[in-house]
């Protein structure tokens, strides 16, 4: 399925020929993201990847950057999580060489001009100002506050307005001396591909990236967090502190995510919204990272209803907890996880993707039969035992948003 290149300086070089297609897909990651950030330069990762598309000496603006790939058809972007920052575009395959030459142009040849960062202090503003807007956005980044408080892990991806306004060219440049370097980089290609892609990222910089500090895990009883809004609905995320992306378990996990409330014939969205009418969306999603993770369920309901939505949900963390799942229902999750992952991976850049973040995050990929195969490892007896690992009242966790008038203060507990 693919191929693993290291050169000399350090760069990986990922390639996954796909022969059904007639698309190809280029991705740079780059370890580097909010987890690597400091109280003082919180939002720099996020920052520095709006800074990517201002110019660069042989595309000096935004316009000339977009319309050579807007000609063709392209699709581009780029973004920032936790652990790592991405740069990507996705062609026709007949013109790879022009999607390269512009990832590669902006990702290692940005001016960071002073006028264009004053300028962009304006639009991520607005961008942050905007999540504030979207409660059902905002309250997972409650969620990853309440769980990770003070630390790196618990801050807004984005960053904050007064650091924003801070920032000048002088901060860039140190960060992307400390991270933007060759063994800190994956290239991948997907796709339809012919390419010496090597050509492309010779005068990539070389140097020692700085690593990020390990998370700490600190939490002995259930905790709360309530942020007051005017809102048709009350939006709350519930959940538990879970696995790593290293950890045994992090497939049970995935498995008991999807069970749950991963598809309109999980427990909970048959529990929550058809039986009970409480809510029009409800999901569990499962998150591992390379030193965190969790298990979180999310829900908008009518604001009096918001206390028995919780209720319903615990209740359902609870039963799991003490029934052991049947086979058939078992075997349902784990096909639907299989299909999902074949129905993404039928596109070069979720390939690119799928493989470019493996490597990123852990210095190994696993093809999707691999995947597969560990899922299909996943017994009855370990979802009842992860469940019972998971679903304790000293990781409960509950981020809400909701008016102040509310006076909503729900007691979360498990049996």
């Amino acid at each position: 399925m693919f191929q693993k290149q290291i050169l000399k300086n350090g760069l990986r070089i990922i390639t996954a020929p796909m022969a059904s297609t007639k698309t190809a897909a280029v991705l740079i990651a780059v370890a580097a993201g909010s987890k690597y950030e400091t109280k003082q330069n919180n939002g720099i990762s996020h920052f520095l990847e709006h800074m990517f598309f201002k110019g660069t000496r042989k595309r000096p603006n935004t316009l000339a950057i977009s319309e050579e790939l807007d000609r063709v058809g392209g699709a581009y972007n780029a973004f920032t999580s936790e652990e790592y920052t991405g740069y990507w575009a996705k062609v026709d395959y007949k013109h790879l060489d022009l999607a390269l030459d512009v990832v590669s142009d902006i990702f290692l040849n940005s001016q960071l001009e002073e006028k264009k960062i004053e300028r962009e202090k304006g639009v991520i503003t607005e961008e942050i100002n905007m999540y504030q807007d979207m409660p059902m956005h905002y309250v997972g980044i409650l969620f990853n506050k309440l769980l990770y408080k003070n630390q790196p892990a618990g801050f807004m991806i984005a960053g904050n307005k007064e650091n924003i306004i801070k920032f000048q060219r002088k901060d860039f440049l140190q960060y992307l001396q400390n991270y933007y370097v060759a063994e800190n980089t994956v290239i991948c290609l997907a796709g339809n591909i012919e390419n010496n892609i090597e050509k492309y990222f010779k005068d990539i910089k070389i140097g020692r990236a700085r690593p990020k500090i390990k998370v700490q895990e600190k939490q002995s009883k259930p905790e709360t967090l309530i942020f007051h809004k005017e809102t048709d609905q009350t939006h709350f995320c519930l959940g538990v502190r879970g696995y790593s992306l290293f950890h045994p378990d992090k497939y049970a996990m995935s498995v008991l995510g999807v069970l749950l409330g991963g598809m309109m014939s999980s427990r909970l969205w048959i529990a929550v919204r058809e039986r009970q009418g409480l809510a029009y969306y409800v999901h569990t999603d499962i998150e591992n990272q390379t030193d965190t993770g969790y298990l979180v369920t999310q829900a908008g309901v009518e604001h009096n209803k918001a206390e028995k939505a919780i209720k319903l949900i615990l209740k359902e963390y609870q039963r799991v907890k003490d029934e052991k799942i049947s086979q058939k229902e078992l075997q349902k999750v784990k096909d639907c996880i299989k299909g999902r992952m074949m129905l993404e991976l039928e596109s070069s850049d979720s390939v690119a993707s799928f493989v470019c973040i493996q490597e990123i995050l852990k210095k190994e990929i696993l093809t999707p039969e691999q995947v597969f195969a560990k899922i299909d490892k996943v017994r009855p007896e370990d979802i009842k035992r992860v469940a019972n690992d998971i679903f304790q009242n000293k990781k409960l966790n509950l981020a809400v948003i909701c008016p102040k008038k509310l006076k909503l203060q729900p007691a979360i507990s498990l049996e």
